[in-house]
């Protein structure tokens, strides 16, 4: 059967009007088994998708700052101890805000927020707009997950706000990412689009990747409501330069670029050593998350999943859905999703703009939804049986 079950589930769901297009891509030691393209670019226009669409990638931008820290490190540049306000002094005031019930009760730092902490996840910064919480209430009143605001203003902003948790003491999925994207800017003076072309995109040849989309013509849309919701659709702009290059979620790229990505790393060939690849999609929570709290909806990385230096990566044989230990995979809000398998030499990539609206904001609605996270442990799926 090979890849047909995989084509024909995701034309059944363009068919049924749940997906507008995708771009799918998997790879077996390289070498392409299946590119499917299916659907519209622009479903208003009627516009069919194309191999080289550009997709908004949202969190699929954070494996690509990881890996662009991870250079710095390599170099010698960067320690993964570097306290954060060392490079970004307009943080060095950050305190706790421990939550007990619905007070925020304020509380000093025990120890510096390091790179580290920026890398796995465990810096105590939260996004306000998901799993509502006191302290992330006063992210979402500050509006710090705003897309116009400057850089200055995103980490003023920021710096008035407390940590969710001590550094070091919880996985807790936020703003990391773009801190440590102005961290590298704040370290280098330049631009962090100017440090990923330099160190990431143009030595592995991804010529559409980055913060904007240079052809809006490529640009993949979304139906203009959810088709399950009726709410309307809002994705980021991305049609022009931003206020400021936002590490966590302001990505644009096309399955050929973002496939040259991650080979780059399952290889250890092109971007960082393989002994830091290595480092980079290996766990680093350890023990701090017993199986109890693996299982709960905000740990994001989902059941059976630890999480690295920008990727969630498998423990063991369970889990939602096929794989193997070490495995490694993220996705995006916009309806991205990828999976590497370096056991098997697989690479797999779904693009798509298709973001279900409910899928984190209330993950009990989501069980009843065919897209979000749904729709990664379906193409997973569907995968695995393609490779039988």
């Amino acid at each position: 059967m090979g890849f047909a079950r995989l084509d024909a589930y995701l034309r059944g769901l363009v068919a049924e009007g749940l997906l507008p297009g995708f771009v799918a891509l998997v790879a077996r030691e390289g070498e392409v088994a299946y590119l499917g393209v299916g659907g519209y670019l622009d479903p208003e226009k009627g516009l069919p998708m194309r191999e080289d669409a550009l997709f908004r990638l949202y969190s699929m931008t954070k494996p690509w700052v990881s890996a662009l820290a991870l250079t710095f490190v390599e170099e010698g540049v960067l320690s993964l101890q570097d306290p954060v306000e060392k490079y970004l002094p307009e943080l060095a005031g950050l305190r706790v805000g421990r939550e007990v019930g619905e007070e925020v009760v304020w509380e000093p730092l025990r120890r510096p927020l390091t790179l580290y902490e920026l890398l796995r996840h465990t810096a105590g910064l939260p996004y306000g707009v998901f799993f509502p919480s006191p302290v992330r209430r006063l992210y979402l009143e500050a509006g710090v997950e705003r897309f116009d605001l400057s850089r200055e203003a995103f980490l003023a902003g920021l710096s008035r706000l407390p940590l969710r948790f001590q550094p070091g003491e919880a996985f807790e999925y936020g703003l990391a990412t773009d801190v440590l994207g102005h961290l590298l800017e704040a370290l280098s003076g330049k631009s962090l689009e100017a440090l990923l072309r330099e160190r990431v995109f143009g030595p592995l040849g991804m010529e559409d990747a980055g913060f904007w989309a240079k052809d809006p013509a490529r640009l993949a849309q979304p139906f203009p409501q959810d088709p399950e919701t009726g709410k309307r659709i809002r994705l980021i702009p991305v049609e022009a330069p931003p206020p400021r290059y936002a590490g966590g979620l302001g990505g644009v790229g096309t399955a050929g670029d973002y496939f040259r990505f991650l080979e780059a790393l399952r290889r250890g060939q092109g971007l960082l050593h393989p002994r830091l690849a290595r480092l980079m999609t290996a766990d680093h929570l350890g023990p701090l998350y017993g199986e109890g709290l693996r299982r709960g909806p905000e740990y994001l990385p989902g059941p059976g999943y630890g999480f690295g230096l920008g990727v969630a990566v498998r423990l063991g044989e369970g889990g939602l859905a096929p794989g193997s230990p070490g495995d490694w995979y993220w996705w995006g809000f916009g309806g991205t999703h990828f999976l590497v398998d370096p056991s098997l030499g697989l690479t797999a990539l779904l693009l798509t703009q298709a973001p279900n609206l409910l899928s984190l904001a209330h993950p009990e609605k989501a069980l009843h939804s065919r897209l979000g996270q749904r729709l990664g442990l379906a193409f997973r799926t569907l995968v695995y049986g393609a490779l039988a």
